[in-house]
């Protein structure tokens, strides 16, 4: 699949809104929402993220052979102060295991060229710190947090891209 990534649309909302909805996702990725069900929530923390000019927010979509039309597989961003900035991605479940989320952030990272950047990542999603690592992330500390998806405070990787 082809991916590219484009401005956010009120029209892709509803697609993250699901995305971010998969139980099995949410577990993966165990730092959400406390309740990713709360389409107020979700709302207010979209118009907020793209309503701040600090944040580089991207829709990541894919298109192959057989699509019709663009697909929207998830959203990409870089957020935080100078020195602090992070990248975070999510892509659906089925789209999982076919390059997407490297070719996603690997774009994002052609478009935002500051430098460190940040990432975080349970210590288990061994797949979204293979994303990274791919990326020129290196591991540079441990820490925990408390992942509501889990309930409970689990290990996390922090990784760290320079130059």
């Amino acid at each position: 699949m082809e991916i590219s990534l484009r401005e956010v649309r009120d029209s892709d909302l509803p697609a993250f809104f699901g995305q971010l909805n998969d139980p099995v996702a949410n577990h993966m990725a165990a730092f959400t929402h406390e309740d990713p069900a709360d389409r107020g929530h979700f709302a207010s923390h979209w118009a907020r993220v793209r309503g701040n000019p600090e944040v580089t927010v991207r829709t990541v979509v894919g298109a192959g052979p057989q699509s019709d039309g663009e697909i929207i597989v998830g959203h990409a961003a870089v957020f935080g102060p100078p020195e602090e900035r992070e990248v975070t991605y999510w892509i659906g479940r089925e789209h999982w295991g076919h390059g997407v989320a490297t070719g996603a952030l690997r774009a994002l990272l052609a478009l935002v060229p500051d430098r460190p950047l940040h990432a975080r990542a349970a210590a288990d999603n061994t797949g979204s710190i293979r994303v990274l690592e791919k990326a020129g992330f290196v591991v540079t500390g441990h820490d925990k947090g408390f992942a509501n998806a889990r309930g409970e405070e689990i290990d996390e990787v922090v990784l760290t891209l320079l130059g």
